[in-house]
């Protein structure tokens, strides 16, 4: 998918702000975008696969200790990404959204949808998403998780 948001920001010259030109600010996206995968993506990941899907798929419940260990594996990622990605800024690349807030926050939905809110506890990373939201438009971003928000339902 990082193959493909990056092959798209060029073939369609869309605004700087998404990859920046500037090279310290596209070393923050491509930072993130590479140190996601093993951190935000995998233990977000694992939390929804171990609440949802494999309960959905065996008809079992995962165990209370398993599902709170993948929990806390999340919780470390989530503190990294505050500190080292966030810290004081609106967004990870800097005072506007790129594509690392995008692959962030899609990554962040999957436990939100498995009923994890992530944000509650986190008045920075809740922010963070607000401004997201808003930079990509609040009903878009509805519409681009009506179907994983209710994953629950089936």
């Amino acid at each position: 998918s990082i193959a493909i948001l990056l092959y798209l920001v060029h073939k369609f010259k869309t605004p700087d702000h998404w990859y920046p030109s500037d090279l310290q600010k596209r070393a923050r996206v491509d930072e993130y975008l590479s140190w996601q995968h093993a951190n935000i993506r995998a233990k977000g990941s694992k939390l929804f696969l171990s609440k949802v899907l494999l309960p959905l798929l065996t008809g079992q419940p995962l165990p209370p200790e398993k599902l709170e260990f993948a929990t806390e594996e999340l919780n470390v990622a989530l503190k990294q990404f505050e500190e080292k990605f966030l810290q004081d800024k609106p967004f990870i690349a800097g005072s506007e959204i790129s594509l690392a807030d995008i692959v962030a926050l899609v990554e962040l939905m999957q436990p939100v949808c498995a009923g994890y809110d992530l944000f509650e506890e986190r008045p920075k990373l809740r922010e963070w998403r607000r401004r997201v939201e808003e930079a990509v438009g609040k009903q878009l971003f509805q519409e681009a998780h009506e179907e994983i928000m209710n994953i629950k339902n089936l």
